[in-house]
C-alpha cells in the first residue's frame, strides 16, 4: 500500500464547558493563572455570548468538511486530522497520530489566513517538533491572497452592506477591515502580519468594488506592552465624530470562524460602541462551514500535495 498524505489542520480551541475556561485562560497565559477579576471578566464575556463559544464546532465542521472534499477528489489519498493550540486535542497529539499511520508527507495548514510569528508560526514549529525526522513537515503559507478567499471575503461585505441599507443607507459606508492584534513588537523582527492584513483588505475591498474602507485591530491583550493600533472601537468613535456616516460594516478578516473574539468583542462591544455613537452597525458574515470555503483550502492542500 503506497503510503498517504497527511493533512494536520490546526486552530486555536475553545473550552469545552464554562468550567474548563479558567484552565484555557491559564494555558493561555503559559502556566500562570489568571487574577480573579480576569477571570471574571472573561466568564462574563462567555456568559454574554451564551455561555459558550461555538468554536468547537465550527471547527469540526470545517475539518469534516475539508476531509470530505479531500476524499472525493482523491480517495483514499489523504489522512486528515485537527489539533489546537490550547485544548484537546493538542496539535502535537495529533501531528503524533498521523506519525504513527501510513503517511510520509504531512501538509500542515493553520486556519487562519495570515500567518504570524508569535500566531501561525507557533502551530506550525509546534507540529514539527512532534513530527520529528519521519515525515517531510510542509507547511502552508499564509493563503489570505488565494482569489477563491478574496472572492467569498468580498461577497460577504456586500451583503453586509446590502444587508445593512434596510432602514439606513449603508451601501457608501464605510468598511472597517479587523485582525486580532498582536504586540507592536513583532515589528521588530521583520514580522509581515501587519502588512499581510492590510494587502489583504486591499484585495478584498477592490473586489468588493469599495473606495472607503481601512484597517484597524481587536482583541488586543491586556497587558503593559503596546499592541498593534489602532483599535477597532476608537476607529468607530473617530469615523462617528468626523461626521458625514450614518453607519460602518466591520469585516474580521483575520477570522474564518464566529467565535469569542467575533461574537462577543464585535457584535456586543463595537456594537454597543457604533450605537452610542448614533452609527448603524454590521457585521460581514463569518465563513465558517461555507462550502466554498470549505473547497478553497481543499484546493490549497491539493495544490501542496501535487507540488510535493
Amino acid at each position: 500500500m503506497s503510503p498517504q498524505v497527511g493533512v494536520l489542520l490546526m486552530a486555536h480551541g475553545t473550552p469545552g464547558s464554562f468550567q474548563e475556561i479558567g484552565p484555557f485562560f491559564t494555558r493561555i497565559r503559559r502556566g500562570r493563572p489568571p487574577e480573579p477579576e480576569q477571570l471574571a471578566d472573561l466568564e462574563r464575556r462567555y456568559a454574554a455570548i451564551g455561555g459558550l463559544s461555538p468554536l468547537t464546532e465550527r471547527t469540526q465542521a470545517q475539518v469534516d468538511g475539508v476531509r470530505a472534499a479531500l476524499e472525493q477528489r482523491s480517495p483514499g489519498r489523504f489522512v486528515v486530522a485537527f489539533g489546537a493550540k490550547h485544548t484537546e486535542p493538542l496539535i502535537e497529539e495529533a501531528a503524533e497520530g498521523l506519525a504513527r499511520g501510513n503517511v510520509d508527507t504531512v501538509i500542515g495548514l493553520v486556519l487562519t489566513p495570515h500567518g504570524s510569528s508569535l500566531g501561525s508560526q507557533e502551530y506550525v514549529a509546534r507540529a514539527a517538533v512532534a513530527l520529528g525526522r519521519g515525515q517531510t513537515f510542509i507547511a502552508v503559507e499564509p493563503w489570505f491572497a488565494q482569489p477563491a478567499f478574496v472572492s467569498l471575503v468580498a461577497s460577504r461585505v456586500t451583503d453586509a452592506l446590502a444587508t445593512a441599507a434596510a432602514g439606513t443607507d449603508l451601501t457608501c459606508a464605510p468598511v472597517i477591515f479587523t485582525a486580532h492584534s498582536l504586540p507592536e513588537r513583532v515589528r521588530e523582527n521583520g514580522d509581515t502580519y501587519p502588512d499581510q492584513v492590510a494587502e489583504s483588505a486591499r484585495l478584498v475591498a477592490e473586489a468588493a468594488g469599495i473606495t472607503r474602507w481601512e484597517v484597524a485591530w481587536q482583541s488586543a491583550g491586556r497587558t503593559p506592552e503596546p499592541w498593534l493600533g489602532p483599535d477597532v472601537r476608537e476607529e468607530v468613535r473617530r469615523l462617528a465624530a468626523e461626521g458625514g456616516v450614518d453607519g460602518v460594516v466591520v469585516c474580521p478578516i483575520g477570522f474564518v470562524s464566529d467565535h469569542l473574539e467575533v461574537l462577543y468583542d464585535l457584535d456586543v462591544e463595537v456594537a454597543a460602541v457604533a450605537s452610542a455613537c448614533g452609527l448603524a452597525y454590521a457585521r460581514t458574515a463569518s465563513l465558517n462551514d461555507d462550502p466554498r470555503f470549505i473547497g478553497l483550502l481543499a484546493d490549497v492542500i491539493g495544490t501542496v500535495a501535487t507540488a510535493a
